[in-house]
């Protein structure tokens, strides 16, 4: 399928691993010039080196932000020309048990998760307005809804992700651009894969026992009853970042496997 992305511009942030880089891969697939962001110029490197090692011709550019610097973020946004796409896929995580939570650790989460995407936004709508066509993806969670009780900081940061979307898209009423949140289940992502690492050291199992756990006693209503691959949830950005998707604005699209139950 033509998804109708070439030579559109987009910018990934948080790009260099996991869900960011397979974005960052399928958009630049589809003939998109990818802007890859990262917190240093090492991981971009090796991030655009990936990319090109399966697609030659790909036209990828890197920009360094560590979207906890306001500072570096008005560099980034300095630096690069107006974009088509913007996918707010840049996030933190952290099991915190939540007393142990200082308002240090909630201003943190909110500061990366949330207002990286407030920043982006406000630079990058109005040219996508004025443009009339555009598109903005926020990388939610299944956490936004499902609160996480050993991280409600992030779960809180996601659900303000959501809402965040959801408000920008009426802004966009009678245009070509579109703004959708997206909520990954539980990817596995290269977060993911070393936080099962450190609990399978830490409890004395493998990692694949501490997956099996996971779903049992975790995610025990996740219908897909395993890890997507981050690929999968790039497929469905992927689409809503295409022409195709014309007709979804304003919605909350859900690659979590069945794990939030469905209410009619």
């Amino acid at each position: 399928m033509d998804y109708q992305l070439t030579d559109k511009k987009a910018l990934v942030t948080g790009s260099t691993a996991g869900i960011g880089l397979a974005i960052a891969m399928t958009l630049a697939a589809e003939g998109a010039e990818v802007f890859i962001n990262g917190r240093t110029q090492k991981r971009i490197d090796e991030a655009i080196t990936t990319i090109k090692h399966s697609h030659p011709n790909a036209n990828l550019s890197g920009v360094v932000a560590d979207f906890s610097d306001a500072n570096e973020i008005n560099q980034l946004i300095n630096a690069l020309p107006p974009v088509d796409i913007l996918v707010n896929n840049v996030g933190i995580f952290a099991p915190v048990s939540f007393t142990d939570i200082t308002d240090e650790d909630w201003h943190h989460m909110m500061n990366v998760n949330l207002m990286s995407g407030v920043r982006l936004s406000r630079t990058y709508l109005p040219h996508m307005l004025t443009n009339n066509w555009g598109r903005i993806i926020f990388i939610s969670s299944e956490s936004g809804i499902q609160i996480p009780d050993e991280m409600i900081h992030y779960g809180v940061s996601k659900t303000a992700q959501i809402a965040l979307a959801n408000g920008l898209a009426k802004l966009t009423k009678g245009t070509g651009v579109t703004i959708n949140s997206v909520l990954p289940g539980s990817t596995m992502s290269e977060g993911a894969s070393n936080f099962l690492e450190n609990l399978a050291q830490q409890e004395g199992k493998t990692k694949d026992q501490v997956e099996e756990d996971f779903f049992k006693y975790n995610r025990p209503n996740c219908l897909l009853q395993r890890f997507a691959s981050t690929q999968e949830v790039a497929n469905m950005v992927t689409y809503l970042c295409s022409p195709l998707s014309s007709a979804t604005n304003g919605s909350t699209i859900r690659v979590d496997g069945g794990t939030v139950p469905t209410i009619l």
